[in-house]
């Protein structure tokens, strides 16, 4: 009987990734949700939204420069997804928690990091997925629909390379 129980929790536990459990780490949103229409103010001077990024598989990486994880997530961020998957199909935008510009430029390059930056004043965008309190270093993964498929806090990683690997799968056509 014992070994029937950890057999069902250990298929579960194969099934699922950290991230993916609906109510989890502070999100108020859920994979499977249409993420939030948003408008994204890049530290470019240009724009762009969610509806206009529509078609592409988006990934917004929820970061600020005080925050020690995220610093250590970056260059992973940097070197293992933007490298290999920056093309027509596929953006990642670093949305730096309620700092102003220049702070967010300097984060930027002492990072060394190429991906585009966009600011979060009063950590607008933040609340629309998470609770302002919940903390950054999150990614929130979005599919060429709009769909939320996939959600991370923290650095671990095993649930970075699963991220990696739905990317992947999103951007040579799978779900």
């Amino acid at each position: 009987m014992k070994f029937s129980y950890l057999a069902i929790l250990l298929l579960f536990w194969g099934s699922t990734t950290f991230a993916q459990a609906k109510g989890d780490r502070g999100y108020h949103v859920n994979v499977g949700d249409t993420a939030p229409d948003i408008v994204l103010h890049l530290t470019d001077g240009t724009t762009t939204s969610l509806q206009q990024l529509r078609g592409k598989v988006v990934v917004l990486q929820f970061t600020a420069s005080w925050c020690s994880v995220c610093r250590k997530e970056m260059p992973h961020l940097e070197n293992e997804i933007w490298q290999n998957f920056k093309n027509g199909n596929f953006i990642l935008i670093g949305v730096d928690y309620d700092e102003p510009l220049a702070k967010v430029k300097a984060f930027r390059k002492e990072m060394k990091v190429t991906y585009p930056f966009a600011l979060d004043p009063g950590a607008k965008i933040f609340t629309k997925f998470a609770n302002k309190g919940a903390g950054v270093t999150r990614n929130v993964v979005i599919n060429p629909e709009g769909k939320i498929v996939f959600l991370t806090r923290l650095y671990d990683t095993t649930e970075f390379h699963a991220m990696k690997k739905k990317i992947a799968s999103l951007l040579s056509g799978g779900k």
